[in-house]
């Protein structure tokens, strides 16, 4: 079960986020889900230990859901916290304020858009 509480989840998805490690392992799940521990630990240059705290931390964010399937544990993505933030941090700046900023550059700079 999963659960969205605003402050702490961002402060959990932001911290997730900001290791390349832990990037690496999303896009990797990003191209295909539901990957094992060992699936993943053969992509990376570190120990099957480290690769599971990155993926504690992942969970703990709400990026990354595992499911037990018999003796494995499938590792899934889920793009809800990162959309979450998008709509709350990147989308109200990349409105209207953004594009006009971006026409009177171009407009200064004698680019066109």
């Amino acid at each position: 079960m999963v659960t969205y509480r605003r402050g702490v989840q961002d402060d959990l998805v932001f911290k997730a986020l900001a290791d390349p490690t832990r990037r690496f392992l999303l896009d990797l799940l990003f191209e295909r889900d539901g990957r094992t521990l060992t699936e993943l630990e053969t992509q990376v240059e570190m120990t099957r230990f480290g690769v599971m705290k990155h993926l504690k931390l992942l969970e703990e964010a709400g990026l990354v859901v595992a499911r037990k399937e018999g003796r494995e544990k499938r590792h899934f993505l889920n793009p809800v916290p990162i959309r979450q933030i998008h709509d709350r941090w990147i989308d109200k700046y990349t409105e209207r304020h953004v594009t006009a900023l971006l026409d009177l550059k171009n407009e200064l700079e004698g680019e066109e858009p």
